[in-house]
């Protein structure tokens, strides 16, 4: 039964339908008080990994696809639990980092296995990064030609990490657990090859003893890493002793600019480097496109880790899920991540513009550490996590965050979707209070190239709440003004293939049925 308000209002809409798009809203929401607020939300479907139990992972676990009012789209079923987010590729497959039975290196977000993945659950590729020397955890990276970048722990023994000058081992294992990025090419269904690899062990300084190779001023070279700074690892992690140095935890690609960025939790800075170097030139400290080898093109968060700050200077605390902002989006090219302890009991999404020029590399004075002095935009408040998490830009100007831990473990897993004025318009939190979800993302539905079957749906029935109402008639409204979202079936009210004025003058014919 139709309220007779919406009946009277939808007259309103046959009368000033001549007078333009602009003029039937400023009728819309004066007739009814309301606020576009519930027409704000990115229509799209957010694709997630719960996963549960320490290193090494459960025995299985899933990936869902979801829609805004949390009805399944897909689920793709897993014999391992996820070591981070999968992501979704316009084929319709996944990409999928999972947590391998026996690691080699063990420490918090542990992985080792990387899938392709099917639609229909088919394994089209599957391949392991834990061997004696490099141990994949955290976070992948699929590239658009179908090679996958990969986090590895690389491991070094003490005699080793005293060789470059580091003075203290930190655990009993007596290993230091560098850091590598590996692309790796796919090989038949369980096969690679490693086509480009950095290592953080060819770009690193100290200023104790001349004698050993990488002396020199720390505050002079900000695009080296100092060996010294921070843990060895320690004998209190997940699962025992480790070597975790750095701890990498997030990684993405901009092929514009053909550059990788990552996030180290351990010293509370995210780096850019060059990946158009050869592999070659990535160990050294010339070539590629800017000149730099494989050198920090870009470090942020925490200048006191190359001596040209203090702790007041600090910015990030335990940061995870830095990633680009992608073209056209609002915010483009800017980076956004998610920054867990900004203060006690309490995380913040950071977006940065990062000091770029127009050749693509970065600026900073001398003695002075790499700008901005802060985020162009924040959201913080009510949301804590010290695991994982992140952030992604979305298309409409929204943000998607993810407390991969429900605020510190106290609930389930939150997914929400804030304005750019901090206005929650979708919040969904897992109902399993011991799973972790890394990090979620939403696509839009356009993202796959149509293979995804619109789920079940009534002609009018936009919202899928079973019934027709103003919320309906917003939604048709904001996808005629291309405002936040694309057309939908169900806002086809007439069948024409189009969302336009027509189909508001259908949808009251639609109405008057009832």
């Amino acid at each position: 039964m139709i309220d007779h308000v919406l009946v009277n209002l939808l007259k309103y809409f046959l009368i000033v339908k001549s007078m333009g798009m602009k003029h039937i809203k400023k009728i819309l929401f004066a007739l009814l008080n309301i606020t576009i607020g519930f027409g704000q939300v990115f229509d799209g479907f957010t694709l997630f990994s719960p996963v549960a139990g320490g290193p090494g992972g459960p025995g299985g676990g899933d990936s869902y696809l979801i829609d805004n009012d949390l009805e399944m789209i897909h689920t793709w079923e897993h014999s391992r639990g996820a070591a981070s987010i999968p992501y979704l590729l316009p084929d319709s497959s996944i990409i999928y980092p999972f947590r391998v039975q026996s690691p080699t290196m063990i420490a918090g977000g542990v992985g080792g296995g990387i899938a392709h993945i099917l639609w229909n659950g088919t394994v089209v590729w599957e391949f392991t990064v834990s061997n004696d020397t490099y141990q994949h955890h955290h976070d992948v990276q699929p590239l658009s030609n179908g090679n996958v970048l990969v986090i590895a722990w690389e491991r070094k023994t003490a005699d080793e990490a005293y060789a470059m000058g580091r003075q203290i081992i930190n655990n009993s294992l007596n290993e230091l657990w560098s850091e590598a990025i590996l692309e790796i090419e796919p090989v038949g269904s369980d096969d690679g090859n490693i086509v480009w690899e950095w290592h953080i062990w060819n770009h690193l300084i100290q200023d104790v003893d001349p004698s050993l190779p990488g002396y020199g001023n720390i505050s002079v070279h900000p695009e080296l890493m100092d060996i010294n700074y921070g843990n060895a690892g320690s004998n209190q992690g997940p699962g025992g002793p480790n070597g975790d140095w750095k701890h990498f935890n997030a990684i993405d690609y901009n092929a514009d600019l053909d550059q990788i960025v990552v996030s180290s939790r351990h010293h509370n800075e995210i780096y850019i480097i060059d990946h158009s170097t050869t592999t070659e030139e990535s160990a050294g400290h010339t070539g590629g496109n800017f000149g730099m080898g494989g050198d920090f093109l870009y470090r942020w968060g925490n200048p006191q880790v190359y001596d040209r700050g203090n702790n007041a200077d600090q910015l990030l605390d335990s940061q995870h899920g830095v990633n680009w902002i992608p073209e056209g989006f609002p915010g483009a090219g800017n980076l956004i991540l998610y920054n867990n302890n900004y203060t006690n009991n309490n995380s913040a999404v950071f977006e940065i513009v990062t000091p770029l020029t127009e050749s693509g590399n970065y600026t900073i004075e001398i003695g002075q550490p790499y700008g901005p002095d802060d985020p162009v935009w924040m959201h913080s408040g009510g949301f804590h996590s010290n695991v994982q998490s992140g952030a992604f830009r979305l298309p409409n100007g929204n943000t998607l965050i993810t407390d991969a831990d429900g605020t510190g473990g106290n609930s389930g897993a939150r997914m929400f979707e804030v304005t750019n004025s901090g206005n929650i318009v979708w919040d969904f939190v897992y109902p399993e209070n011991n799973a972790m979800v890394a990090r979620a993302q939403k696509y839009d539905p356009e993202y796959i190239n149509g293979t995804i079957d619109f789920p079940e749906y009534t002609v009018g029935d936009i919202d899928f709440d079973g019934s027709f109402g103003i919320t309906d008639l917003c939604y048709i409204v904001d996808m005629m003004t291309d405002y936040g979202y694309g057309p939908t079936p169900p806002a086809d009210i007439n069948g024409d293939g189009n969302v336009n004025i027509s189909d508001i003058v259908s949808f009251i014919q639609l109405i008057m049925q009832y």
